[in-house]
């Protein structure tokens, strides 16, 4: 792959994991999350190469 397309691919990568990050940062702020875990699941999606990819996991609130 051309270096054009790795440094779109990490920009993007980037993106997607600072702008999350604050997301989940943002919808837990104030919620009490002693002991619980919540699932998650991110979902990226290129409509013109019919591709979705999803991961799931868990996210741990704090002690």
């Amino acid at each position: 792959m051309s270096d054009d397309f790795n440094m779109s691919m990490r920009k993007f990568l980037k993106q997607v994991g600072v702008t999350s990050q604050q997301a989940i940062e943002e919808a837990l702020r104030g919620a009490d999350t002693a002991g619980k875990t919540y699932a998650v699941k991110a979902v990226i999606t290129i409509e013109e190469l019919d591709m979705t990819h999803e991961v799931s996991g868990e996210i741990k609130g704090d002690a």
